[in-house]
């Protein structure tokens, strides 16, 4: 239980939910908002209304806020048809909007909390995008729920500083397994430390507020995240700075 007596969501990477009452659900909206894993964490924002009809859908802020942002890198670098797997899917607000402008991809979101995919599910429903497929309970520190298909891509948006650093190893296992064709990619999404970057105020208290929350996590070093890569056969091929201090991340298959 948090200071207040609310029950959190324990059982995702995506953004920690408080359960309210279901006309009145919400994800963390802060743009780098935690994706968890399985920890309790106290991160609510202001509460917005579901949509009409829709009670298990969530509403992420931070998702509406940065999905333009996101989806422009993604039409630029993703193909133009193929296999796309979401890890961390949350609220499913980015997979109904990736979805929906990219018509070509085969695009299957994940998350390992049960909510969650209860809410990708209510956003695929009202959304109706014909390539968007049901959640999957993809949890990247149990390899055994990992797909066994071939991927044309993996999609990650901020997840691997709100987690332990075995989620994202467990991440770029799976991406080594999954993304077996040359130029299969992988997409990150969120803050980073960077060597040559001072390091942003805000993202340094955002950095302390993990850690106090919990010591395995924290903004992770970018150049640890491509020393890992690396070790699994991707190559970093894009740095490319995001509004309020994120950074996408591509790595390709060689």
């Amino acid at each position: 239980m948090n200071p207040k007596g609310r029950k959190v969501n324990r059982c995702t990477f995506h953004s920690p939910v408080i359960r309210l009452a279901p006309s009145a659900r919400t994800f963390k909206s802060s743009e780098r908002a935690p994706r968890a894993i399985s920890f309790a964490v106290k991160t609510m924002d202001s509460v917005k209304s579901t949509p009409d009809g829709f009670p298990s859908a969530l509403i992420s802020p931070a998702a509406e806020r940065n999905s333009a942002a996101i989806l422009e890198v993604l039409r630029a670098h993703l193909p133009a048809q193929g296999r796309v797997l979401e890890i961390a899917a949350g609220s499913g607000q980015h997979a109904v909007a990736f979805a929906t402008a990219l018509p070509g991809l085969n695009w299957t979101p994940s998350d390992p909390s049960a909510e969650a995919r209860a809410s990708i599910e209510a956003w695929r429903m009202k959304a109706g995008a014909a390539n968007l497929r049901p959640a999957q309970a993809v949890d990247m520190l149990d390899d055994a729920s990992w797909p066994s298909e071939p991927l044309d891509a993996i999609i990650c948006i901020n997840m691997i500083h709100i987690s332990p650093w075995s989620a994202a190893q467990g991440l770029m296992r799976l991406a080594e397994r999954s993304l077996i064709r040359p130029g299969g990619l992988l997409y990150l999404y969120g803050p980073y430390r960077e060597a040559e970057v001072p390091l942003a105020p805000s993202n340094a208290a955002f950095d302390d507020s993990l850690k106090a929350r919990d010591p395995a996590w924290g903004l992770r070093d970018r150049g640890e995240v491509e020393t890992l890569a690396r070790s699994h056969g991707l190559a970093p091929t894009l740095r490319r700075a995001m509004p309020a201090n994120n950074l996408s991340l591509i790595f390709r298959r060689v």
